[in-house]
């Protein structure tokens, strides 16, 4: 098929289960013009370079054509620091990260180790005895949500509003058109600025009740970068809250899906405990939970493998597609818990290296941990398994699994 349709194919729900064979046609193409303008590049080396380039933007206000800036990026809250440049996504990053671990809070990441096993035990008692398990809503969507929502102060009884407003945030950034686009997109609007007030309206409450959660931390922080208006507390409190959830629920939830279907894999891990963080790292790289960063732009004509990308033109660097180039990984298509020189795109890269990497790490370790011994005599009731319609946060939509016969 043309390689001008590959983003078309790719963003294809019927591909979701299985994009890595288009991801092999993309890399065997180069970099490639797409219908739409856009250009799509899927090698190792050239998204690498690509993500340290200054030239290349994350604020779409900088595209050529306005129609293709995200509707999410209009309305009365501002920007997150994820879609701005240096130096306002510096500063905005910077305060961010102080009440979030090093230098400024080097602990806290790691005192929530004995909080997030205790939660991980806790959801992995509830269905021990049970002959039909989805891990999704069971264990890898309650675990990772309770984590954030505790780290930033939000009250537990509001974790089902959470998960409504981010459903409707992450459809509206499908890629994919559809008859609904626009429809799509005013839903996510209209989620994100509730989000964001709803945050706002919590982070009042900690100016003058303050607790021992991020939220009191960004009210009260006098750091050297100032204070956050209270549009940005909203912006940035809205991101952390759906990005410390959202990529961490497909990391184990792909994590426990790989397993399922690598006995071999399983067996190591269980003899050899020790090798689950290099196992999670490998699960980064192969089943990653960002496939796609489809707002990029660059602020100038720029050449990649000898293909000249226009000044303002959408670029699309294809993540998993990197983590998978034979030019860089050794059989790439096979997990492999013990793979050295890991150097993966399973958390971006350059200057939008995500920031909450340690604790998606260290939930993802201990939730494998938990649940590893109980997958053992269970078996997928389907493979694949339903997947979420975005092809940016790949993961399944519900993982079902089954004692096994005898078991």
């Amino acid at each position: 098929m043309s390689p001008d349709t590959l983003f078309q194919r790719i963003t294809e729900y019927a591909n979701r289960a299985d994009p890595y064979p288009l991801y092999a046609e993309l890399r065997g193409n180069g970099v490639t013009r797409q219908e739409g303008g856009s250009y799509l590049v899927g090698s190792y080396h050239d998204i690498a370079a690509l993500l340290h380039d200054p030239r290349i933007s994350s604020d779409s206000r900088n595209r050529a054509d306005p129609d293709t800036v995200p509707l999410l990026r209009r309305g009365p809250q501002p920007a997150a620091f994820i879609g701005l440049d240096d130096p306002e996504h510096d500063r905005l990053r910077r305060i961010a990260m102080r009440p979030f671990g090093p230098p400024h809070s080097p602990g806290r990441i790691d005192a929530l180790s004995t909080e997030i096993t205790r939660v991980a035990d806790e959801l992995a008692d509830a269905f021990r005895d049970r002959g039909r398990v989805d891990v999704v809503e069971d264990f890898a969507y309650p675990l990772p949500v309770t984590v954030i929502c505790r780290l930033l102060g939000v009250p537990h009884a509001d974790v089902p509003r959470i998960r409504g407003w981010t459903n409707e945030v992450i459809a509206s950034v499908d890629p994919a058109p559809g008859k609904d686009e626009e429809d799509r997109r005013e839903a996510g609007l209209q989620a994100r600025q509730a989000m964001g007030a709803y945050l706002g309206d919590l982070a009042d409450k900690r100016r003058t009740d303050p607790s021992d959660d991020m939220l009191s931390a960004l009210v009260h922080d006098s750091g050297p970068d100032g204070r956050l208006t209270r549009g940005e507390l909203m912006a940035t409190a809205t991101l952390l809250l759906i990005a410390g959830h959202e990529t961490t629920v497909n990391l184990i939830t792909n994590g426990a899906l790989t397993l399922l279907r690598d006995p071999e894999a399983r067996r190591r891990l269980r003899e050899d405990p020790g090798l689950m963080p290099g196992a999670v790292e490998e699960l980064l790289r192969y089943e990653p939970p960002v496939h796609l960063l489809p707002q990029r732009t660059p602020l100038a004509d720029v050449e990649v493998s000898g293909v000249t990308i226009p000044k303002g033109a959408p670029l699309v660097l294809v993540l998993a597609s990197g983590n998978r180039d034979p030019e860089r990984f050794d059989a790439p298509d096979r997990f492999d818990p013990s793979r050295e020189d890991n150097q993966h795109f399973g958390f971006g890269g350059g200057v939008h290296n995500c920031f909450g990497a340690p604790l998606a790490r260290l939930e993802t370790q201990l939730a494998l941990r938990t649940l590893l011994p109980g997958l053992e005599g269970f078996q997928l009731a389907e493979d694949p398994p339903p997947y979420r319609r975005s092809p940016i946060l790949r993961g399944p939509r519900h993982l079902r699994i089954e004692r096994a016969s005898g078991a």
